[in-house]
């Protein structure tokens, strides 16, 4: 299956089963990131993947990254990295689940980095209309970002973040009406995120978002 954003690469509403076609690439003892504009309802990443072939155990980094429209390349870590995941050792899609708030309609960079390996790792690129490169020698993504190695213009990477629309609810602060994008409820002491809420009407269960 060639690379297609919004199915195998890039921000998708589901993550991919299929392995990808493409030339391969090594990643392990690399980080990644690959540039994407976010679609026009997201608001939050839930899971960031990656396909790679079949290796020894190593450990594999994730995260989002704003554009840096200067160098065109990813600047300040989004929220938070996520840093502690096991690869496995088959071929597949690796992912890691996050919970990184972004904004509809920005560019930003996915990135992941994985820690060497006994024998090359390798993932798939393909010709496309993206932007990626890489940085050699990586034992974790950095923030910021800092300069690329190798970059390349009109390329998919199978790297994916998997993305949620807003809560379709408005609140008014200081006289302007604001969009709710998430919302959470305390419970036992625990702050759960709020996925659905439902309003009687008639006696009838109509759904708010």
């Amino acid at each position: 299956m060639a690379l297609t954003p919004g199915t195998n690469c890039g921000f998708v509403t589901v993550a991919p089963t299929e392995g990808p076609g493409g030339s391969a690439t090594r990643i392990d003892t690399y980080a990644y990131a690959i540039k994407y504009t976010s679609p026009a309802t997201a608001v939050k990443v839930v899971e960031i993947g990656w396909w790679c072939t079949a290796s020894q155990e190593s450990n594999f980094e994730v995260g989002i990254y704003a554009h840096d429209s200067g160098d065109d390349e990813p600047g300040a870590v989004v929220g938070s990295l996520y840093q502690t995941n096991a690869k496995g050792t088959g071929a597949g899609w690796k992912k890691a689940t996050v919970d990184i708030t972004i904004e509809p309609n920005t560019i930003y960079w996915i990135a992941v980095q994985l820690d060497d390996t006994g024998t090359d790792t390798k993932t798939v690129f393909d010709a496309g209309a993206a932007r990626y490169g890489y940085k050699r020698g990586q034992t974790t993504l950095t923030n910021p970002w800092g300069d690329f190695r190798f970059s390349f213009n009109n390329h998919d990477v199978a790297i994916y973040a998997v993305w949620t629309v807003g809560i379709n609810i408005n609140i008014n602060i200081g006289d302007v009406w604001k969009g709710v994008n998430s919302m959470k409820i305390n419970i036992g002491d625990s702050w759960k995120d709020v996925t659905e809420i439902k309003q009687n009407i008639g006696d009838t269960w109509k759904t708010v978002f």
